[in-house]
């Protein structure tokens, strides 16, 4: 952008540069002599040809260690800056300073227009701001300063453009309005070349966060988010790249409100999911390697940028599994099936179990309906206990794990506990397997069956009334059954629980564990006895043997 001269004239800044600087006679540059330092007042008085002498602050003539350049009776050249209390104000600094402007106009008073200084503002007047860079003095008029007029500017660093050089009055006016214009200029024209289609550039990475990467692309900043630096999805840049790498970008958007620039890294590299929907389908075997593990699963690397999922529910057959550590480790090998591409939202799930022998048709191939076998407790409920066969889980129901009645697997097992059960039933169809404890061990009836047979006659308490019949406890964890047409001559509604009643054991079972007793089989075997003894004794008379028998 050139400078517009008529303009800049309007500016008058010859009256701006009068108001920045004193009366050229109070800018008047002498050589003087030292005739006192006054350390204790960090002054020294400096013959200037005035009836008194001028002061000057020591500290403008103290070297970087603080040590004093000049003595007493030393010639020095300084300059009138101004009077205090009658006396003249002196500034060796601005001598120097002076040299150094003049030097400075001297030497690129014909190709200024290019040059950027960065300095402090040291003076605010009338026209505008005196600012200092390298010992330089230039002066930034109040129209060019872009910025709101304030006292709290003097002692800020800013940048500037050269826009003017005086060599007669020796001074250098900038802008920072020229500086902010030509910048917005090179900043929109980089822009518009990184939002051509297919345009690569070469970036320097400034600033990582946690959310993505400050780039510079020649002078302006884009941010690299995320999720735009790989095709596995977000990562932490840092793990990758530290501040100062080079990387190369493309812009994917700018918002001209915002003045934001995004670029993305992955864009630049060929898209390995066009690979993989070329290559790969549902149900293929790929191997990979586990790159992170999660409690509710692992993510595993393709090896071309690209990461699948494994779920902990397709790391295993085993239902128990708590956590995908205990059987996967970061940087293992392993083979999966792929079981869902979705090329929209560029996810992958893989499973691990799938490849792996199923558990239940090894099951199936070594056991069978009555095979007696050892497993392990994993779980138990209110209805039984879940037990592990070689990798399997059948259940053994409370009725099923025990004779003892009214007992449940809760009550006598807990989880690790070995138990020896009967394989019960297999249902290939649901995959359930039903097991029996109980029948491995000596049942009540078994035990009874031993010293008791059919016909025996026993005793026992009426436990329950029930429609059909009445149950009977003749030993301890033994009940026997007596149906209504057993009963007779007995009365069902003659009976109550607790009350004793005897009867002869009609049928004894012990596979199926059953026990009937009969009352009217019991009557039976009497009238029978009786008949036989009458028979055996013919000196008695049939009424004196039915009062023997009713004694």
């Amino acid at each position: 952008m050139a400078f517009d001269n008529e303009a800049f004239e309007e500016e008058n800044f010859a009256e701006m540069l009068e108001a920045s600087f004193k009366e050229q006679e109070s800018n008047r540059i002498t050589e003087g002599e030292i005739v006192e330092i006054q350390e204790d007042d960090n002054r020294a008085l400096v013959g200037v040809g005035e009836k008194l002498e001028g002061i000057l602050n020591l500290d403008e003539i103290r070297d970087e260690n603080g040590a004093l350049c000049f003595n007493v009776g030393d010639k020095i050249t300084v300059m009138v800056t101004g009077h205090y209390n009658e006396r003249p104000k002196i500034s060796y600094k601005k001598v120097l300073e002076q040299e150094k402007t003049r030097e400075f106009i001297a030497e690129h008073k014909e190709d200024f227009e290019d040059i950027i200084i960065e300095g402090t503002i040291t003076k605010k007047n009338r026209g505008g701001y005196v600012i200092e860079a390298g010992d330089v003095s230039f002066f930034l008029p109040r129209s060019l300063a872009a910025f709101k007029d304030s006292d709290q500017v003097v002692g800020r660093t800013v940048k500037a453009q050269v826009v003017k050089i005086d060599e007669a009055e020796g001074s250098i006016v900038v802008s920072r309005r020229k500086l902010f214009n030509e910048e917005r200029k090179k900043k929109k024209e980089i822009i518009d070349a990184l939002m051509e289609e297919g345009t690569v550039v070469e970036g320097t990475i400034k600033k990582i966060t946690s959310y993505g990467m400050f780039v510079d692309v020649g002078g302006v900043d884009g941010l690299v988010h995320y999720n735009e630096i790989s095709y596995k999805g977000p990562v932490n840049p840092a793990k990758l790249y530290k501040e100062g790498d080079k990387v190369n970008v493309k812009a994917i958007a700018y918002d001209k409100d915002k003045r934001h620039l995004s670029l993305s890294i992955k864009a630049v590299q060929p898209d390995p999911w066009k690979e993989v929907e070329s290559e790969l389908d549902e149900g293929d075997t790929i191997t990979v390697t586990v790159s992170n593990i999660e409690p509710y699963g692992a993510f595993v690397d393709l090896g071309n940028d690209i990461e699948g999922f494994l779920h902990i529910s397709e790391i295993t057959w085993d239902k128990n599994i708590k956590n995908p550590k205990d059987y996967l480790t970061v940087g293992q090998e392993i083979d999966v099936e792929v079981i869902e591409i979705n090329s929209d939202t560029h996810k992958l799930r893989v499973s691990l179990k799938r490849l792996l022998p199923k558990p239940f048709d090894e099951f199936m191939s070594q056991h069978s309906e009555g095979d007696v076998v050892t497993g392990t407790v994993t779980s138990l409920t209110d209805f039984g206990a879940f037990v592990k066969i070689a990798g399997v889980e059948g259940l053994l129901h409370n009725q099923d794990a025990t004779w003892e009645k009214n007992s449940r697997c809760k009550d006598f097992l807990k989880v690790g506990d070995d138990v020896e059960v009967r394989i019960a039933k297999i249902n290939a169809n649901d995959q359930k397997i039903s097991l029996n404890r109980k029948v491995l061990q000596e049942s009540p009836v078994e035990k009874f069956a031993a010293s008791h047979k059919v016909n025996d006659i026993v005793k026992g308490t009426v436990r329950d009334i029930k429609e059909f019949g009445v149950f009977v406890s003749i030993e301890e964890g033994v009940d026997a059954l007596i149906r209504n047409e057993d009963l007779a001559p007995t009365k069902v509604e003659e009976l109550e629980v607790g009350q004793e009643i005897e009867a002869v054991i009609a049928v004894l079972d012990t596979q199926r564990d059953r026990i009937r007793l009969s009352v009217k089989r019991l009557e039976r075997l009497k009238d029978k006895a009786i008949l036989e003894e009458f028979n055996d004794n013919e000196s008695h008379s049939l009424g004196d043997l039915l009062k023997d028998q009713l004694k």
